[in-house]
């Protein structure tokens, strides 16, 4: 014990040698550095969403000023991200109580059987890219303790009748795999000081096409006063180029 203690005594302690020591680059004359941050990302849990096209800068304006919004486009236009965000941004300044996420629970051409669980557990493939969007907005920690609170809600559509969604921002997600009577009662949900925002794409429906109702239901509510039907274009679309050039000939 005590020739330990001399050789420590002996070597000292060389603060800026540890510091240099602590700190390396995680990539060598790659040149890049932490503080060159995109203008388009702020690199918080909590980032300033901002549109990155014409089509999502009238779904963000609309987003603000209606309380029903149909969201209308194919993929990767970010209908689901930008619903999800401005719901995320209502619920933290106080603007509602609490966000209610709903998607049909229906395979993309295959059946995958019957999934053990609670309820959550059996809905969690089919909200997936819903809880993807919240962990871009939210922190781990924050996330599950709103879900834990229940101030944010997983409500399957099935469960969603007799129900009154007051003080609440509603996502409803693949609206284009419900049916024209199921979309009646989502939307008839809406309550006082509410929200609810419906994403689809009416070209990539699970359902054959005559069963869903996304189509009718839009056309049929973009006369309608103080509801806004927002229709997304290719342009708008902010994955892979590759996504967009696809989608021309498909």
């Amino acid at each position: 014990m005590g020739k330990r203690a001399v050789k420590r005594r002996q070597g000292g302690f060389n603060a800026e040698a540890y510091e240099e020591e602590k700190v390396r680059a995680l990539f060598p004359g790659a040149g890049w550095s932490p503080d060159e941050t995109d203008p388009m990302r702020d690199q918080r849990y909590i980032k300033s969403v901002k549109p990155r096209s014409e089509g999502q800068a009238v779904l963000m304006d609309a987003i603000d000023a209606h309380n029903l919004v149909l969201a209308l486009g194919p993929a990767g236009t970010g209908k689901t991200y930008l619903a999800v965000a401005k719901a995320v941004e209502a619920l933290e300044s106080g603007e509602i109580g609490r966000i209610v996420l709903s998607r049909p629970a229906v395979e993309a051409g295959e059946s995958i059987g019957f999934l053990p669980g609670a309820m959550e557990e059996k809905l969690a493939p089919y909200l997936r890219p819903l809880y993807d969007a919240l962990s871009d907005r939210l922190s781990p920690k924050r996330l599950k303790s709103l879900m834990a609170e229940g101030l944010i809600e997983i409500a399957p559509i099935g469960y969603m009748r007799g129900r009154t969604l007051n003080n609440a921002f509603v996502v409803v997600d693949e609206a284009q795999n419900c049916t024209y009577a199921q979309l009646k009662m989502l939307l008839t949900r809406l309550g006082w000081n509410s929200t609810m925002v419906v994403t689809g794409d009416p070209a990539q429906t699970d359902l054959l096409p005559e069963l869903s109702g996304l189509k009718p239901i839009s056309e049929r509510l973009a006369d309608v006063d103080d509801i806004a039907v927002v229709h997304l274009k290719p342009e708008d679309i902010v994955r892979h180029p590759l996504v967009a050039s696809m989608l021309e000939v498909l």
